[in-house]
């Protein structure tokens, strides 16, 4: 696929329409790799990758559920194991954690900007691995005493929840901005009339 229009082809599906099978392998670290390839100021490698397959991923989902039951001590059980299931709606999901490193030339932003750009590129590789992707957060992703349940640091952050696998259909299409509504333009100059 031309590279262009795996950019503009690229859409997401639905966590919970993602089937077996999912990325392994060869194929998965393959993904992974390209995952990395970001761009990365001073070359800090601010981002790690938590990558739940089989059993690992109701192993997670059993730490969610105790901890929704914790916050939720009223909560159904229904509604507990819809928390307990959350990581088996796709073969496939990697945590994208953003590990902030200290540095005196490097801000927080830049740190945190690049392991958004981990997340996109894990949704691009799959694209063109022929499978699919959803970047999904919830409350999981900021519930700091479920993420160190994982093993994730303390000053760790969760970038997205990336969930793998073959599409049961073709996503459908989303209404995107035309490129005109979304351009800026400097402001003009008081008296300028000549072109920039």
């Amino acid at each position: 696929m031309d590279a262009l229009d795996l950019l503009t082809q690229r859409r997401s599906s639905r966590a919970a329409e993602l089937t077996e099978p999912g990325p392994e392998g060869a194929a998965l670290e393959r993904i992974l790799e390209a995952g990395i390839r970001v761009p990365d100021h001073g070359k800090l490698g601010p981002w790690r990758l938590l990558v739940l397959q089989g059993a690992d991923r109701a192993w997670a989902g059993a730490r969610l559920a105790e901890r929704f039951k914790v916050l939720n001590p009223d909560a159904s059980e229904a509604l507990i194991t819809l928390e307990a299931e959350r990581f088996l709606r796709a073969p496939v999901v990697v945590a994208v954690v953003h590990r902030p490193i200290p540095s005196e030339k490097i801000p927080a932003w830049e740190q945190q900007l690049s392991a958004g750009a981990v997340c996109q590129n894990l949704l691009l590789a799959a694209h063109a691995s022929g499978f699919a992707g959803q970047w999904l957060t919830g409350w999981s992703a900021y519930d700091a005493p479920f993420l160190q349940s994982l093993g994730l640091a303390p000053e760790d952050r969760l970038a997205g929840w990336i969930y793998l696998g073959t599409p049961q259909r073709e996503p459908s299409p989303r209404v995107r901005p035309a490129l005109a509504e979304v351009l800026l333009t400097l402001p003009a100059a008081k008296g300028d009339s000549g072109s920039r």
